[in-house]
């Protein structure tokens, strides 16, 4: 089940990607994921809107200094001149593929009808495709990242699907709820499987998927070329090997040791503060700890601890105690739940 995906003339490594996550997925993020076995990464998501493109923001999400090919780029918007203008800027800025946002259900993004707004209006959906990937031409592939629809009574997943690639889509990402279901409930898979069924280019089935087992059941109940991890991923990057290592043998990989975790989690703190400096680097980096200790030993106790700290250099060297007063570094990490953490303080 282990395989690669084509997008356009591209290969991915393998099938399990990260997906784009905003103040999430940046380069030492993505970086991580494909260090543990990541097949593909995009940016998080940049701004269609020229007036935002000077920002220190901007610059960040679109900086793929070192990264490997494929480099792709998210972008959302709703005007399509606009976003096949940045199409264009960030193909000048050494992007290789370009994902249009229309799965974003955030109300600041739905607001402006972008990201998931997008799918009440099909004749726009068609504008905006046939725009970028116009912009792009034939040597950069255009993705598509969506829901199911804008609600359960309005699921058009499949007519967008069919509408995407008869305008020049090259893959197809689909997370398996409606906007309006944020990410409440549980993600359905069968509309999943019905796009996969009605088109022929890739689809990857992306929502709820945070075990090796899960990845596999999707796949199979789908019949999707890939599937993309999210939320699972955060704080567990490790999440990729061990999908793929599934995926390819049926067999699990031991939990990380002690010392794999530290020793990960201390280089993700070092790519993270040389990436965004001393004071957003150690702002940004908190939600990043909590992640990878939340469900660990004494988690919630040191998360709190650790939120006081005000200079990277104690953060880095609190993360590297915390892990050195865990156990022995051979040992593999032993995971709680947060209710059992509190009931045990």
């Amino acid at each position: 089940m282990l395989k690669s995906v084509a997008i356009g003339s591209y290969l991915t490594a393998n099938n399990v990607f990260v997906a784009p996550m905003a103040g999430v997925t940046d380069r030492p993020f993505r970086h991580l994921c494909r260090q543990f076995g990541a097949g593909y990464a995009m940016s998080e998501m940049t701004a269609a809107n020229p007036r935002l493109w000077g920002t220190d923001k901007f610059a960040r999400r679109i900086d793929h200094s070192g990264e490997a090919a494929p480099r792709a780029v998210q972008i959302a918007g709703s005007d399509p001149d606009m976003l096949a203008q940045a199409a264009r800027y960030n193909i000048d800025k050494g992007a290789q593929i370009i994902d249009i946002n229309m799965g974003c259900p955030a109300k600041k993004v739905c607001h402006l009808a972008a990201g998931s707004s997008l799918l009440r209006d099909e004749a726009l959906v068609g504008s905006i495709i046939r725009a970028v990937v116009q912009a792009c031409g034939a040597q950069v592939p255009v993705t598509l990242k969506m829901r199911t629809g804008w609600s359960r009574e309005q699921r058009n997943a499949v007519r967008i699907a069919r509408l995407a690639q008869d305008s020049g889509i090259a893959l197809i990402s689909l997370h398996g709820r409606t906007r309006c279901d944020f990410y409440e409930g549980s993600a359905e898979y069968d509309t999943i499987a019905e796009v996969k069924a009605s088109v022929s280019i890739p689809v990857v089935a992306n929502g709820d998927i945070d075990s090796p087992e899960k990845a596999v059941w999707v796949l199979r109940h789908t019949g999707a070329d890939a599937v993309m991890i999210g939320r699972a991923a955060q704080g567990r990057p490790w999440i990729f090997r061990e999908i793929t290592h599934f995926l390819s043998t049926g067999e699990h990989l031991p939990a990380p040791t002690i010392g794999e975790a530290k020793t990960a989690l201390l280089q993700h703190l070092q790519q993270h503060y040389a990436f965004y400096g001393e004071l957003t680097g150690l702002r940004t980096a908190r939600k990043h700890i909590g992640w990878y200790v939340q469900h660990l030993p004494q988690g919630e106790w040191f998360r709190a601890r650790m939120n006081t700290l005000n200079d990277c250099a104690s953060q880095y060297q609190a993360v590297a105690d915390y892990f050195d007063q865990m156990g022995h570094p051979n040992e593999c990490l032993v995971y709680f739940s947060p209710s059992l953490q509190r009931e045990a303080a």
